[in-house]
């Protein structure tokens, strides 16, 4: 079975995200969306919130549903895809300057586990401009979101933000 990981932080997903699940779901038999626990970081809504939302999301779209599964991590990627039976892990792109980045990761990641490839999708143009920072940041000073996230996580978003 021909598993992949796509791993984020999520905090929200978006409609950019859910576009690459959509492009991974025909490639590989699973994927599983993994929610990373960074304690580095604080993030708006919790890791559990956040797996909960994309299960809700994933569940009422019939070409993901019986392919895609969700769980949260910690550490790193290359562990959460030995310990899900994964041998690639699931990226996207939007620019070139996400290129950047994600190379260095894809090189780290294949250093630490040879047996484990990445794989980039192109997210759709009219997806390019999303990331969860900024609907995040438009959510905080009172903008609208909904044409960017799904319906589960702009409800959770406006749990979170008391609205």
């Amino acid at each position: 079975m021909r598993v992949a990981v796509y791993p984020g932080s999520f905090d929200p997903i978006t409609n950019g995200h859910l576009d690459i699940i959509g492009r991974a779901v025909p490639v590989f038999d699973r994927v599983v969306v993994a929610v990373l626990r960074n304690p580095r970081k604080e993030p708006l809504l919790p890791a559990d919130t956040r797996a909960e939302v994309i299960r809700a999301t994933v569940s009422g779209d019939d070409r993901l549903r019986d392919h895609v599964d969700v769980e949260t991590f910690e550490g790193l990627t290359v562990d959460a895809c030995r310990r899900l039976g994964a041998r690639w892990i699931v990226r996207g792109l939007r620019a070139l300057g996400d290129f950047d980045v994600e190379i260095q990761l894809a090189h780290n990641n294949r250093k630490l586990a040879p047996e484990i490839d990445t794989v980039f999708f192109m997210t759709a143009l009219e997806h390019g401009y999303i990331s969860s920072t900024l609907v995040r940041e438009i959510a905080l000073f009172g903008g609208d979101v909904s044409e960017l996230i799904p319906p589960a996580a702009l409800d959770a978003i406006r749990a979170a933000l008391g609205r």
